[in-house]
């Protein structure tokens, strides 16, 4: 009888073992001609594709060429592939919000972050009013408007100068270069965020906005401001791959204990109220931006950074989302997905 059971355990182990290689095998290995494939692939196979809108209650956004569209991955060992529009700048937006959090944690910690910002899902638009209402605590996501003001009113400096070089550095070291603020985007964002001064002021009123009002939304405007191309984007968001360190420079921008953090805010907000939708076709965090910007990140493995201008109604890139997507599926990236 023992050696019955102890065959069968070899058997089961055996069997268990098998399973797992032919898994393994059963996902194209991440080759540097595989990547160069799927990220050829995704843009010949989405450069016509129809749908969506510029961004029109921003002017400047409005007036972007439509047709522009790029594609950029960076891998965690600092590999960079692109196609496309790759090199034009175009305004980062919301997915600036991403690395201003990371700033902010790593000025106050991650508890700070959660307890005084919120790290849960709205499920409503980007710049509700109504999700900041229903939540007892006046918690919001740091990567939607109000959160994200919140975030930008929680890092620590003396004054509003000495907070916008923290910024501007902490983009630098993510991006590997330092990112001009589009002065004609800035001035028209100005010009047109009366709602979000108005959230601004809603949170105060709750005790959850932390510096001077009118100055954090000026910094968190002209944050969302800057200027960046496709291969910024898959660098910045290729430093979240790779533990905080940017691939590129290889210079350590922030703890690598704070990714999972931040990469978790992406998977529950990074594209808004139809983040699920998202999440359940890639399985990986992501983050747009209403310029047309998209961020995609593989923790260990990589990261991919589309631009293309047209917006669906949740203020997401249907390329974007669709290049992505295809870039995901194509080499197996899915981190839901056990096969």
């Amino acid at each position: 009888m023992k050696k019955m059971n102890a065959l069968f355990c070899v058997l089961i182990c055996t069997l268990l073992f098998v399973n797992s290689t032919l898994a393994q095998k059963s996902k194209a290995p991440l080759t540097e001609a595989a990547i160069r494939s799927a990220v050829n692939e995704a843009y010949e196979k989405f450069k016509s594709a129809p749908g969506g809108e510029n961004a029109s209650y921003i002017p400047y956004l409005a007036g972007v060429d439509p047709k522009l569209y790029g594609i950029a991955v960076c891998t965690a060992d600092g590999k960079v592939y692109e196609v496309g529009d790759t090199k034009y700048e175009f305004g980062i937006e919301s997915i600036s919000k991403v690395f201003v959090l990371a700033l902010a944690m790593e000025d106050r910690g991650a508890q700070a972050i959660q307890d005084s910002i919120g790290v849960n899902a709205t499920g409503m638009p980007f710049n509700s009013v109504l999700a900041i209402e229903l939540e007892p605590a006046r918690a919001v996501n740091p990567l939607v408007n109000a959160g994200a003001m919140a975030t930008n009113s929680f890092v620590k400096a003396p004054n509003s100068a000495a907070k916008w070089t923290k910024i501007d550095d902490i983009f630098a070291k993510f991006a590997g270069r330092r990112l001009p603020v589009i002065d004609k985007l800035y001035a028209s964002e100005t010009a047109t965020n009366q709602h979000n001064r108005a959230i601004a002021w809603l949170l105060y009123s709750y005790g959850r906005f932390y510096d001077n009002v009118d100055e954090s939304v000026d910094l968190y405007t002209k944050a969302c401001s800057y200027g960046s191309n496709a291969r910024d984007l898959a660098v910045m968001a290729g430093t979240l791959a790779n533990n905080g360190v940017n691939p590129i420079t290889k210079q350590h921008v922030i703890k690598a204990e704070y990714c999972p953090k931040i990469l978790a805010t992406m998977i529950t907000e990074g594209l808004y109220d139809s983040t699920g939708d998202w999440v359940y076709h890639t399985g990986v965090p992501g983050k747009s931006g209403v310029g047309g910007g998209i961020i995609a990140v593989v923790p260990g493995k990589l990261a991919i950074a589309v631009f293309a201008p047209p917006l669906d109604k949740a203020g997401n890139s249907v390329k974007g989302q669709l290049a992505a997507k295809y870039i995901v599926d194509k080499l197996g990236l899915n981190l839901l997905d056990g096969r």
